[in-house]
């Protein structure tokens, strides 16, 4: 495949933005399980085991749990 690079022929302005890009990723989606699990199901659009299951299981970089907090709550 071209232009897949492994992770030792990255220089370190890459690198620093792949973990920026995971620590962002991994916040945004503790910060919208966090909201998700206090809020009643009455302020959720659509069920919460589903918003669960998208912000946990999906590589979304950020977009599934700014989704939720954009759209799924009321």
């Amino acid at each position: 495949m071209a232009g897949v690079k492994q992770w030792s022929q990255l220089t370190g302005g890459q690198r620093a933005l792949v973990v920026t890009g995971v620590v962002v990723d991994s916040v945004a989606k503790a910060a919208a399980l966090r909201d998700l699990r206090r809020r009643p199901a009455a302020q959720v659009r659509g069920p919460k085991w589903l918003w669960g299951a998208a912000i946990a299981l999906t590589g979304s970089l950020g977009a599934v749990p700014l989704a939720y907090f954009l759209v799924g709550r009321r």
